[in-house]
């Protein structure tokens, strides 16, 4: 990451008053890959309920122009031992230099020390940076019931035609 990014860019735990903002952030970023209605559609995957009750475990990075880069996640309250990653996005003129893996990194970090020690992510097939990144944090494919080019894919995973590469990892390695 580049240094003088890095030093200008604030790291803090999200606010339910981040909403707006972070639905904004997706409408924008996704524009480059995404006709207007279909980067509105993803908006929808973040209801504002994630910040009303996972505020305390999203984390925000900003700066003197906004938000930045996000990350929605929470704590499983069924299993004391999980923690999930459900939403990540980065400013594209930022990408690339390190701020996923910071937000990746401190929520692991955070998620540790609550005594969770499984994190669990999900993406889409044909996100190929997705599946590159989480790996190269250190994540596992899970184990799908089908295949797609080499990847484990759950099929209907989010419903009909919603197929998911699956993946997990030990918030510190070692921790079993």
């Amino acid at each position: 990451m580049e240094p003088e990014v890095n030093a200008a860019l604030e790291l803090r735990q999200a606010r339910v008053s981040d909403h707006r903002m972070i639905v904004g952030c997706v409408q924008q970023w996704w524009s480059d890959s995404r006709t207007p209605d279909q980067a509105r559609e993803l908006s929808l995957l973040l209801p504002k309920l994630f910040l009303q009750f996972f505020s305390g475990t999203s984390l925000v990075l900003e700066d003197d122009a906004g938000i930045r880069a996000f990350l929605i996640g929470f704590y499983s309250a069924d299993n004391d031992e999980e923690a999930y990653i459900h939403f990540v996005g980065v400013d594209p003129t930022l990408r690339g230099q390190g701020l996923a893996r910071r937000l990746y990194t401190e929520f692991l970090r955070r998620a540790d020390a609550a005594g969770r020690r499984e994190v669990r992510a999900i993406t889409s097939p044909g996100n190929t940076g997705s599946i590159a990144f989480h790996q190269a944090m250190g994540f596992t494919l899970e184990p799908g019931d089908r295949e797609v080019d080499g990847l484990p894919v759950c099929s209907d995973y989010d419903g009909p035609g919603q197929d998911r590469v699956c993946f997990h990892r030990k918030t510190v390695p070692g921790h079993e």
